[in-house]
């Protein structure tokens, strides 16, 4: 998408709290990885539509997403999972201050190890993978065993400011391992035959994976 189309749409979107708009400007002065504007509004639609009761998180960082989720659909909780130490002080922080206490549970630790510590608070409805774009793989395969009957798995970044569509020669190496990671994920979840999935091309690309439940 180019910049004047990404800018387009950036300014059609609907006014924002001023509590989010704190959290966003927070995000850009600390470099702190939250969803980009057009990718966490097309979630947001889609999930409303879907209208799922419980969500897991995997990436929490400031807590952005998660109080964007709770916010947008009514009666739903989040359990969101995050490695970082500060992060989670800080997300339980902003999550105190939204008054979400009682609708947000962040976990603290590596979320390949946390299986058990999600696992009491599924099924789940909708799960939402925000974190190292390495795991992706492996966060889907744990936790979909958490996903209940027709839920769906949203993952962010799958297009990866485009590189995953690109001869990446020329960009560094941490930048080129990435790309080709996020392209072996996207062919393995077009290839995953218990899921339907379709990516779109809002934000940094947003996949979108529905459970099959044996449905042909």
């Amino acid at each position: 998408m180019n910049d004047s189309i990404k800018s387009y749409l950036e300014s059609l979107l609907p006014e924002k709290n001023a509590f989010f708009l704190e959290l966003e400007q927070f995000a850009k002065e600390h470099r702190v990885p939250i969803m980009e504007p057009t990718g966490i509004e097309t979630m947001l639609q889609i999930m409303k539509i879907q209208a799922p009761k419980r969500i897991l998180e995997i990436g929490t960082a400031i807590g952005y997403s998660a109080l964007r989720m709770v916010d947008a659909i009514p009666g739903s909780i989040v359990v969101t999972m995050e490695l970082d130490e500060e992060r989670v002080g800080q997300a339980q922080n902003n999550i105190k201050q939204f008054g979400m206490e009682n609708r947000v549970t962040v976990l603290h630790g590596n979320a390949l190890d946390l299986y058990k510590e999600a696992a009491e608070n599924g099924p789940y409805d909708a799960i939402f993978i925000d974190a190292a774009k390495g795991q992706y793989v492996k966060f889907f395969e744990l936790y979909e065993r958490l996903l209940s009957n027709k839920g769906c798995i949203y993952s962010d970044n799958v297009l990866f400011k485009g590189l995953v569509a690109m001869d990446n020669s020329e960009e560094n190496k941490r930048r080129a391992s990435v790309a080709e990671k996020l392209k072996v994920y996207n062919q393995w979840l077009m290839d995953n035959k218990s899921f339907d999935t379709v990516i779109i091309p809002a934000g940094d690309g947003l996949a979108i994976s529905r459970k099959r439940n044996g449905e042909k």
